[in-house]
């Protein structure tokens, strides 16, 4: 009986001007540092965005082996969204709970 794998979105937005400083943040410092608190369940990570007039909308995509590896990312309050503060420095606004996705297929084509 495999676990189901956990496909965990969330969106935050960003001004044109910080977007690419949070990009660098996510990508250099945030997700690193989850991998180095032992977040071993965290197999893969997506950014994506979308620019708009004003400001730059951040879609991330998070895959997890398990629940479990959710829990132990975000805390027992796992769907609350998962924001260090030197993040939530840059972000203009962001959505404060999560979605979780039960992941049923991949097709790769």
């Amino acid at each position: 009986n495999k676990t189901s794998k956990i496909i965990r979105t969330w969106k935050g937005w960003t001004t044109l001007e910080n977007a690419p400083i949070y990009e660098d943040m996510l990508i250099n410092e945030v997700f690193p540092t989850v991998k180095k608190k032992g977040v071993d369940g965290l197999e893969k990570v997506s950014i994506s965005t979308l620019e708009k007039e004003a400001e730059v909308e951040f879609f991330l995509v998070l895959q997890f082996d398990s629940l479990d590896a959710v829990k132990k990312f975000a805390g027992d309050d796992y769907k609350k969204a998962y924001i260090p503060d030197n993040a939530r420095r840059v972000l203009k606004r962001f959505d404060d709970t999560a979605q979780h996705f039960t992941l049923k297929e991949e097709l790769i084509l």
